[in-house]
């Protein structure tokens, strides 16, 4: 990679941060912090991993929000657990996946 975009560095860390949070929680928030104040800043390829994150994140909580109730209706069923893992391992992917995009400087899909 010649030169780097404006805001490569502040994009790669947070998909760390995001990846990390994955595990701790906390730090996806911050992540997301980050990525609010972003977007809009350092131009189209920026932005489309920042809305990327964004949006993972809030799908991500929906999922979960939208499993944990049924989860409650299925108590003793290992359906909820289940969910919980699909919805982290697609959040773990669609991290890696911006990762991968974002050194090759590839905007993120719509």
């Amino acid at each position: 990679m010649a030169d780097a975009q404006p805001g490569n560095g502040v994009t790669i860390t947070a998909y760390i941060l995001h990846l990390l949070g994955a595990i701790t929680g906390i730090l996806s928030i911050v992540a997301l912090i980050i990525n609010y104040i972003k977007h809009g800043e350092d131009g189209p390829v920026m932005d489309s991993h920042h809305s990327w994150m964004i949006r993972t994140f809030w799908w991500a909580i929906l999922w979960c929000i939208l499993i944990g109730a049924s989860y409650l209706v299925l108590i003793g069923f290992m359906v909820g657990w289940i969910g919980f893992l699909l919805v982290w391992i697609w959040y773990v992917y669609r991290h890696i996946r911006g990762l991968i995009y974002l050194t090759e400087e590839r905007t993120m899909p719509a």
